[in-house]
C-alpha cells in the first residue's frame, strides 16, 4: 500500500511539473508568452494582455520577410520579429492573427483597427507619419532591381531613362514611388500590381523588363530560383524598415522601441535574421538607432 501510495504522489507530481513547463513556453519555444503582466491601465499593451490574442498585419508574398508557407501562416523576418513582439505583451504566439496588408492598405489597417500593428517591410517616411506611427527601425534596407539572369541592357535606375523599358512594382510602396523620378514615362513604363508577386510573374512572361523594391526582398525571389534573375546594380536609395501603430498611441509606440532595443541587445533580433533572410545572403549590418520622436 505505502508503494502504491508513493506512486501515486509521484505521478500527480510529475503531471503538475509537466503542466507547469508547458506554461512557461509557447508554440515557437519562446517564454514570456501566456501570461499576465502588469501594464498600466487602459493601456493597449494591458487591452491585448487581457485578451490573450492579437492580430498583426504583415505581408504573404515576400521571401524571407512575409512568405505564406506550407503550414498556411507567413514565415520570415518580419514574423519573427512580430513574434518578438507578442512575446513581450504576455501572448503565446499561437494566438496570433496574422492579417494580409499589401502596401497600398497598410496605414487603413491600422487606422481601422483591422489589425493591432504592422510589420510588413514597412519603409518609414515622413508622408506615412501624417496617418500612423512607426516604431523602430528594426533594419535598413535598400531598394534594387530585379532582372533575367541574361539580361545586359539594365545596369541601375538609370536604365529606364531612355523610354522603352518596362518595370513593375506594387502599387502604394515607396519603391514604386521612387522609380518614377527614373523613368522617362510613367505611364507607358511603370506597371503596377498589388504583389510583388505579380510582377515577378510579369517578368517571366516578357511583360515588363525588370521589378524593383527592396534589395533584401529580391534576394528572396533570387534565392528560391537559382540561375534565373540577379540584381541589376548597386543599392540607390535607404529605406529603414519601422512597425506601424495608430498615430496618438505614444505608449504602445514606446513599448515597442523597448522590446526593439532588447532584441538588439539579447540576441534574438539576430537569431531572426539568421533563421529566415539572412539565409539569401543579406547582410544584416549593426542594430538601427530607434527613433523615438
Amino acid at each position: 500500500m505505502r508503494l502504491q501510495r508513493f506512486a501515486a504522489i509521484a505521478t500527480v507530481t510529475a503531471l503538475a511539473f509537466s503542466l507547469t513547463a508547458c506554461g512557461d513556453k509557447d508554440a515557437d519555444g519562446g517564454s514570456d508568452a501566456g501570461t499576465s503582466k502588469d501594464f498600466a491601465a487602459g493601456s493597449t499593451m494591458e487591452r491585448l494582455n487581457k485578451a490573450g490574442s492579437i492580430k498583426v498585419g504583415t505581408k504573404f508574398d515576400q521571401p524571407g520577410f512575409g512568405l505564406k508557407g506550407l503550414s498556411g501562416k507567413p514565415e520570415g523576418f518580419d514574423v519573427e520579429i512580430a513574434k518578438i513582439i507578442v512575446k513581450q505583451l504576455g501572448i503565446s504566439t499561437d494566438k496570433i492573427e496574422y492579417v494580409e496588408t499589401p502596401s497600398k492598405v497598410r496605414e487603413d489597417s491600422i487606422i481601422n483597427g483591422t489589425v493591432d500593428f504592422v510589420v510588413a517591410t514597412y519603409t518609414i517616411n515622413d508622408e506615412r507619419k501624417k496617418r500612423i506611427a512607426f516604431a523602430g527601425p528594426y533594419y535598413e534596407a535598400g531598394q534594387n532591381i530585379l532582372v533575367k539572369a541574361d539580361d545586359a541592357t539594365i545596369t541601375g535606375p538609370d536604365s529606364f531613362k531612355d523610354g522603352t523599358k518596362k518595370v513593375c512594382s506594387v502599387t502604394g510602396s515607396t519603391p514604386a514611388e521612387n522609380i518614377k523620378t527614373y523613368v522617362k514615362d510613367v505611364a507607358s513604363q511603370l506597371v503596377l500590381f498589388d504583389t510583388y508577386d505579380k510582377c515577378v510573374t510579369a517578368l517571366d512572361g516578357g511583360q515588363v523588363n525588370a521589378v524593383t523594391t527592396d534589395n533584401v526582398i529580391l534576394l528572396g525571389y533570387i534565392s528560391k530560383n537559382e540561375g534565373k534573375y540577379k540584381l541589376a546594380g548597386d543599392n540607390f536609395t535607404k529605406e529603414p524598415y519601422g512597425i506601424g501603430v495608430k498615430i496618438d498611441d505614444k505608449d504602445f509606440r514606446t513599448f515597442i522601441n523597448d522590446t526593439l532595443e532588447t532584441s538588439f541587445k539579447d540576441g534574438s533580433w539576430k537569431k531572426a535574421w539568421d533563421d529566415t533572410a539572412g539565409k539569401f545572403g543579406a547582410e544584416l549590418g549593426t542594430a538601427p538607432a530607434v527613433n523615438r520622436y
